[in-house]
């Protein structure tokens, strides 16, 4: 186990703001939205304005987050230090991160890291939890490859990190309440993925629906990973009386989502400035639901604290739901009256055989559970959180491969 910091010898990328001491006071419409540094602003206003409750409740308490690079990652940790510019000494949040940095650590973590209350530490998911690895009351388990054209290349390792990392992680959480430790709560990011291809009369899906899922097909490993993480949180929860809940994300985007990744927004993203026509790599009919980050990342929190054990729950947008042909026509038309943006509309095939094989017709999530349950009440709109989006990418243009 290496403690960071670690210096990334990268070009500066303004992918990161401190927010002002008062940010968590704030109306999600309270700042300037003119640039990329104010919808960070804004987004983590939203955040905490929206997690008083939860924040409050993880007061003075130890939160890991393993996988805390990666996309989600990216407001899981900071809206945390925004939390904890407003709070006294003693209700603190004490945040340590663990990622593998397989990619190097990212700038923005990479800034933070002088923060007192924050700890970065290079561990991957898949060693075991000995006795120096910490005393964590609250655990996220955000350290998976998400985009379909990275777990497709490694398979096997997007199997490791979902079943047996988090083994590691359930079986140390046990040990913190045989030890007599307080346990505020695990969770666990599965996916939608779960429920494969619904059936027509599943959608919306309900947590309660089982699935349409190969368990053999290019998309199966990461399928089948997150469906067996939930079978061991499920058991762990009832065996241990362990709080261990589940989140199953719809579509989440937004900024921390690099440009690289591979997925529908980012690839626009990446096509609108490079000055290239906006390629779709289908016919462009397939109909999701999307989700704002900080929509999201309320909602992960909100299980974490709130979340009865052993329990999932759907965290997305129950409408509009659109096609990708849509979602292209939306980004170019919003790129033209931000950037000026010239390109059009293309479709071509892609040149992997494998690319839409298993790809959901329709993914749209029923979220009653949430709203009751954990007062999970999404607001940002799709159109401002595209506009927030493309703004964020536009300052973030550069990023790895992978």
């Amino acid at each position: 186990m290496t403690t960071l910091p670690v210096t990334t010898p990268r070009k500066k990328q303004p992918d990161s703001v401190e927010p002002p001491r008062n940010v968590c006071e704030r109306g999600s419409n309270a700042v300037n939205r003119a640039g990329p540094d104010d919808v960070i602003l804004q987004d983590l206003a939203h955040i905490c304005g929206n997690l008083r409750h939860e924040f409050g409740q993880m007061a003075g308490r130890n939160l890991l987050v393993v996988g805390g690079a990666g996309f989600l990652g990216y407001y899981l940790v900071q809206s945390v230090l925004a939390w904890n510019r407003v709070a006294s000494a003693d209700k603190k949040i004490r945040l340590t991160v663990f990622d593998n940095f397989i990619r190097g650590v990212p700038e923005w973590l990479d800034r933070l890291r002088s923060d007192e209350n924050l700890t970065v530490v290079r561990r991957n998911v898949l060693e075991p939890m000995s006795e120096d690895a910490g005393d964590f009351h609250f655990i996220v388990h955000a350290a998976s490859i998400a985009s379909p054209t990275y777990y497709r290349k490694f398979p096997i390792e997007t199997m490791d990190a979902n079943v047996n990392g988090l083994r590691n992680l359930l079986d140390y959480f046990r040990l913190q309440k045989k030890r007599g430790k307080f346990v505020g709560g695990l969770l666990f990011f599965s996916s939608s993925e779960i429920y494969g291809d619904p059936t027509p009369e599943h959608i919306p899906t309900p947590e309660t629906y089982r699935g349409n899922v190969s368990c053999t097909g290019p998309r199966a490993c990461y399928d089948e990973a997150k469906r067996f993480g939930e079978t061991l949180c499920v058991n762990f929860a009832q065996r241990y009386d362990l709080p261990i809940k589940i989140a199953r994300p719809f579509n989440n985007y937004g900024p921390g989502l690099k440009i690289t990744d591979r997925r529908v927004l980012p690839d626009f993203a990446r096509d609108i400035f490079a000055g290239r026509d906006l390629i779709m790599l289908s016919d462009g009919a397939p109909k999701r639901t999307f989700c704002y980050v900080a929509d999201a990342i309320t909602g992960y929190y909100k299980i974490l604290v709130r979340g009865q054990k052993g329990e999932s729950y759907n965290i997305g947008v129950e409408e509009p739901e659109i096609s990708i042909s849509e979602l292209a026509d939306r980004c170019a038309r919003l790129a033209r009256e931000l950037f000026g943006y010239t390109g059009k509309v293309v479709r071509h095939a892609s040149s992997d055989a494998s690319y839409l094989v298993d790809n959901p017709g329709r993914r749209c999530p029923v979220i009653a559970k949430a709203r009751k349950e954990l007062d999970y009440n999404p607001s940002i709109q799709l159109e401002e959180g595209l506009r927030r989006a493309l703004l964020w990418y536009h300052d973030n243009r550069e990023a790895e491969e992978a």
